[in-house]
Protein backbone atom coordinates (compact mmCIF):
# COMPACT_ATOMS: atom_id res chain seq x y z
CA UNK A 1 0.00 0.00 0.00
CA UNK A 2 1.56 3.36 -0.44
CA UNK A 3 -0.03 7.09 0.11
CA UNK A 4 -0.46 9.72 -3.07
CA UNK A 5 1.45 12.78 -2.04
CA UNK A 6 2.46 15.13 -4.72
CA UNK A 7 3.74 14.02 -7.85
CA UNK A 8 4.50 10.31 -6.43
CA UNK A 9 3.64 7.86 -4.39
CA UNK A 10 5.06 7.00 -0.74
CA UNK A 11 5.54 3.53 0.93
CA UNK A 12 2.60 3.94 3.83
CA UNK A 13 5.23 2.81 6.60
CA UNK A 14 7.64 5.65 5.28
CA UNK A 15 4.93 8.40 5.98
CA UNK A 16 5.58 9.30 9.55
CA UNK A 17 9.66 9.15 9.15
CA UNK A 18 9.15 11.31 5.87
CA UNK A 19 7.03 14.19 7.47
CA UNK A 20 9.20 14.13 10.40
CA UNK A 21 12.52 14.50 8.07
CA UNK A 22 10.38 17.09 5.93
CA UNK A 23 10.10 19.25 9.03
CA UNK A 24 13.87 18.85 9.98
CA UNK A 25 15.66 19.75 6.96
CA UNK A 26 13.34 22.86 6.05
CA UNK A 27 14.35 24.11 9.02
CA UNK A 28 17.46 23.05 8.81
CA UNK A 29 17.87 25.11 5.69
CA UNK A 30 17.46 28.79 7.39
CA UNK A 31 20.90 27.82 9.55
CA UNK A 32 22.49 28.07 6.01
CA UNK A 33 21.25 31.76 6.07
CA UNK A 34 21.62 32.40 9.84
CA UNK A 35 25.54 31.51 9.23
CA UNK A 36 25.97 33.30 6.20
CA UNK A 37 26.55 30.13 3.97
CA UNK A 38 24.17 31.18 1.05
CA UNK A 39 22.84 33.59 -1.00
CA UNK A 40 19.48 33.88 -3.41
CA UNK A 41 18.67 30.04 -3.59
CA UNK A 42 21.67 28.28 -3.40
CA UNK A 43 23.24 25.13 -1.32
CA UNK A 44 21.17 22.93 0.11
CA UNK A 45 20.32 20.33 2.75
CA UNK A 46 19.03 16.56 2.56
CA UNK A 47 18.59 13.78 4.95
CA UNK A 48 18.44 10.37 4.10
CA UNK A 49 14.88 9.02 5.95
CA UNK A 50 15.71 6.47 8.51
CA UNK A 51 15.17 2.30 7.45
CA UNK A 52 14.29 3.47 3.47
CA UNK A 53 15.81 4.20 0.46
CA UNK A 54 14.55 7.73 0.09
CA UNK A 55 15.95 10.91 0.70
CA UNK A 56 14.26 13.90 1.48
CA UNK A 57 15.82 17.57 0.00
CA UNK A 58 15.26 20.93 -1.04
CA UNK A 59 13.26 22.36 -4.05
CA UNK A 60 15.31 23.86 -7.01
CA UNK A 61 14.97 27.57 -6.91
CA UNK A 62 12.93 28.57 -4.16
CA UNK A 63 13.31 31.51 -1.95
CA UNK A 64 15.01 30.11 1.28
CA UNK A 65 11.76 32.21 3.26
CA UNK A 66 9.53 30.55 1.32
CA UNK A 67 10.52 26.70 2.31
CA UNK A 68 8.29 24.40 3.97
CA UNK A 69 8.11 21.21 5.16
CA UNK A 70 5.73 20.63 2.64
CA UNK A 71 7.67 21.83 0.04
CA UNK A 72 10.49 19.42 0.81
CA UNK A 73 11.07 16.76 -2.29
CA UNK A 74 11.24 13.12 -1.02
CA UNK A 75 13.29 10.90 -3.52
CA UNK A 76 14.40 7.74 -4.22
CA UNK A 77 18.54 6.55 -4.14
CA UNK A 78 18.29 7.46 -7.83
CA UNK A 79 17.20 10.62 -7.31
CA UNK A 80 13.70 10.14 -9.07
CA UNK A 81 11.01 12.24 -7.50
CA UNK A 82 8.16 9.78 -5.31
CA UNK A 83 6.85 12.50 -3.36
CA UNK A 84 6.33 16.32 -3.92
CA UNK A 85 5.13 19.23 -5.85
CA UNK A 86 8.28 21.14 -6.96
CA UNK A 87 11.28 20.19 -9.14
CA UNK A 88 13.94 18.98 -6.67
CA UNK A 89 18.12 20.74 -6.16
CA UNK A 90 19.56 20.55 -9.33
CA UNK A 91 21.98 18.84 -6.93
CA UNK A 92 20.57 15.88 -6.49
CA UNK A 93 22.05 13.53 -8.37
CA UNK A 94 25.07 14.11 -6.60
CA UNK A 95 23.44 13.82 -3.64
CA UNK A 96 21.66 10.19 -4.60
CA UNK A 97 25.15 9.64 -5.42
CA UNK A 98 26.36 9.69 -2.09
CA UNK A 99 23.77 8.39 -0.12
CA UNK A 100 23.80 5.03 -2.64
CA UNK A 101 27.64 4.82 -2.23
CA UNK A 102 27.93 6.02 1.56
CA UNK A 103 25.84 3.64 3.76
CA UNK A 104 26.66 5.07 7.03
CA UNK A 105 25.91 8.91 5.11
CA UNK A 106 22.47 10.29 6.98
CA UNK A 107 22.95 14.18 5.57
CA UNK A 108 24.57 15.38 3.13
CA UNK A 109 24.45 19.84 2.30
CA UNK A 110 26.13 21.90 -0.52
CA UNK A 111 27.02 25.54 0.55
CA UNK A 112 29.01 28.22 -1.58
CA UNK A 113 30.10 29.64 1.77
CA UNK A 114 32.92 32.95 0.68
CA UNK A 115 36.05 32.01 2.45
CA UNK A 116 35.72 28.01 1.67
CA UNK A 117 35.04 28.66 -2.22
CA UNK A 118 38.04 30.99 -2.23
CA UNK A 119 40.06 27.75 -1.32
CA UNK A 120 38.24 25.71 -4.01
CA UNK A 121 38.51 27.63 -6.48
CA UNK A 122 42.25 28.00 -5.93
CA UNK A 123 42.31 24.10 -5.70
CA UNK A 124 44.03 24.19 -1.89
CA UNK A 125 42.95 22.18 1.22
CA UNK A 126 42.81 23.57 3.77
CA UNK A 127 45.30 22.91 6.25
CA UNK A 128 45.02 21.43 9.45
CA UNK A 129 46.27 24.22 11.66
CA UNK A 130 43.79 24.86 14.34
CA UNK A 131 42.73 22.60 17.45
CA UNK A 132 38.67 22.97 15.62
CA UNK A 133 39.66 21.32 12.64
CA UNK A 134 41.56 18.07 14.07
CA UNK A 135 37.96 18.41 16.19
CA UNK A 136 35.65 18.07 13.59
CA UNK A 137 37.84 17.39 10.28
CA UNK A 138 40.02 15.15 11.71
CA UNK A 139 43.01 16.46 8.85
CA UNK A 140 42.96 18.88 6.58
CA UNK A 141 39.88 19.40 4.16
CA UNK A 142 40.57 18.23 0.85
CA UNK A 143 39.96 18.94 -2.22
CA UNK A 144 37.82 16.99 -4.94
CA UNK A 145 37.73 16.97 -8.67
CA UNK A 146 36.35 19.96 -11.22
CA UNK A 147 32.41 18.64 -12.57
CA UNK A 148 29.95 19.83 -14.21
CA UNK A 149 26.33 19.76 -12.37
CA UNK A 150 23.35 17.73 -14.52
CA UNK A 151 24.62 13.92 -13.61
CA UNK A 152 26.67 12.40 -10.87
CA UNK A 153 29.52 13.15 -11.75
CA UNK A 154 29.92 15.99 -8.53
CA UNK A 155 28.97 12.98 -6.71
CA UNK A 156 31.41 10.25 -7.41
CA UNK A 157 34.28 13.40 -7.03
CA UNK A 158 32.88 13.88 -3.44
CA UNK A 159 32.74 10.10 -2.95
CA UNK A 160 36.47 9.20 -4.28
CA UNK A 161 37.53 12.19 -2.26
CA UNK A 162 35.95 11.01 1.42
CA UNK A 163 37.07 7.59 0.69
CA UNK A 164 39.26 6.77 3.59
CA UNK A 165 39.34 10.30 4.76
CA UNK A 166 37.76 11.61 8.08
CA UNK A 167 37.26 15.05 6.80
CA UNK A 168 33.01 15.24 6.77
CA UNK A 169 33.73 18.21 4.40
CA UNK A 170 35.51 18.38 0.55
CA UNK A 171 36.31 21.38 -1.23
CA UNK A 172 34.82 20.70 -4.89
CA UNK A 173 36.82 22.57 -7.09
CA UNK A 174 35.90 26.12 -8.19
CA UNK A 175 32.84 25.02 -7.00
CA UNK A 176 31.70 24.97 -3.42
CA UNK A 177 31.34 22.69 -0.57
CA UNK A 178 29.81 19.38 0.39
CA UNK A 179 29.46 17.93 3.72
CA UNK A 180 28.27 15.03 4.92
CA UNK A 181 26.73 13.58 8.46
CA UNK A 182 25.24 10.93 10.19
CA UNK A 183 22.18 13.14 9.70
CA UNK A 184 21.54 16.23 8.24
CA UNK A 185 22.02 18.49 11.52
CA UNK A 186 25.53 16.98 11.67
CA UNK A 187 26.22 17.69 7.77
CA UNK A 188 24.86 21.09 8.91
CA UNK A 189 27.02 21.73 11.74
CA UNK A 190 30.29 20.39 9.61
CA UNK A 191 29.21 23.20 6.76
CA UNK A 192 29.05 25.46 9.25
CA UNK A 193 32.89 24.50 10.77
CA UNK A 194 33.67 23.89 7.61
CA UNK A 195 33.61 27.57 6.63
CA UNK A 196 35.08 29.30 10.09
CA UNK A 197 38.48 27.80 9.86
CA UNK A 198 38.30 28.36 5.95
CA UNK A 199 37.94 31.88 7.26
CA UNK A 200 40.61 32.09 10.12
CA UNK A 201 43.21 30.14 7.91
CA UNK A 202 43.20 32.51 5.26
CA UNK A 203 43.39 35.28 7.79
CA UNK A 204 45.91 33.89 9.38
CA UNK A 205 48.40 33.20 6.01
CA UNK A 206 47.41 37.47 5.85
CA UNK A 207 50.22 37.42 8.67
CA UNK A 208 52.59 34.23 7.37
CA UNK A 209 52.35 30.60 7.63
CA UNK A 210 50.42 29.26 9.76
CA UNK A 211 51.90 26.45 12.37
CA UNK A 212 51.02 22.83 11.64
CA UNK A 213 49.82 20.77 14.42
CA UNK A 214 51.62 17.48 14.58
CA UNK A 215 49.46 14.60 13.43
CA UNK A 216 49.67 12.47 16.68
CA UNK A 217 47.91 15.62 18.63
CA UNK A 218 45.61 15.61 15.35
CA UNK A 219 44.47 12.34 16.32
CA UNK A 220 44.06 12.29 20.01
CA UNK A 221 42.29 15.86 19.85
CA UNK A 222 40.14 13.94 16.96
CA UNK A 223 39.27 11.21 19.37
CA UNK A 224 38.37 13.26 22.55
CA UNK A 225 36.22 15.34 20.32
CA UNK A 226 34.22 12.77 18.69
CA UNK A 227 34.02 10.11 21.83
CA UNK A 228 34.47 12.18 24.98
CA UNK A 229 32.98 15.87 24.35
CA UNK A 230 29.70 16.96 25.02
CA UNK A 231 26.84 14.95 27.04
CA UNK A 232 26.07 10.95 26.15
CA UNK A 233 23.68 10.21 23.21
CA UNK A 234 22.99 11.39 19.55
CA UNK A 235 22.55 14.91 19.90
CA UNK A 236 26.85 15.44 22.34
CA UNK A 237 28.66 17.40 19.77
Amino acid sequence: MALNTGSGSLPADAATAVAALREDVSALHQELVRYNLVVWTAGNVSGRVPGHDLFVIKPSGVDYDRLTPESMIVCDLDGRVVAGDLSPSSDTDAHAYVYRHMPQVGGVVHTHSTYACAWAARGEPVPCVLTAMADEFGAEIPVGPFALIGDDSIGRGIVETLAGHRSPAVLMQNHGVFTIGRDARAAVKAAVMCEDVARSVHISRQLGDPLPIDPGAVDRLYDRYQNVYGQPGPSAQ
